[in-house]
């Protein structure tokens, strides 16, 4: 893989695609990174905000970042007692 040419959320397949300057191209199915790592909706929630809003950064932090930590970190959730 080169140099990144764009990254963009695919509503057809749910997919973060990345394609390279070396016509590789490689896609992100994010239904199955969500059944994998969120244990709740508000984990969820972040996800698909980071897919809508900064895919480049959901890419980042799939492929090079620990997703795990990061959510336990950025949410936050209370049970109803």
């Amino acid at each position: 893989m080169k140099t990144l040419l764009s990254c963009a959320y695919n509503m057809d397949n749910c997919c973060v695609e990345l394609k390279f300057t070396d016509g590789s191209m490689l896609a992100i199915d994010t239904i199955a990174v969500e059944n994998e790592i969120a244990d709740n909706m508000y984990q969820r929630s972040e996800l698909d905000y980071l897919i809508y809003n900064d895919p480049i950064g959901y890419a980042d932090l799939i492929l090079n970042g620990d997703p795990e930590t990061y959510l336990k970190t950025v949410t936050e959730y209370k049970p109803l007692d």
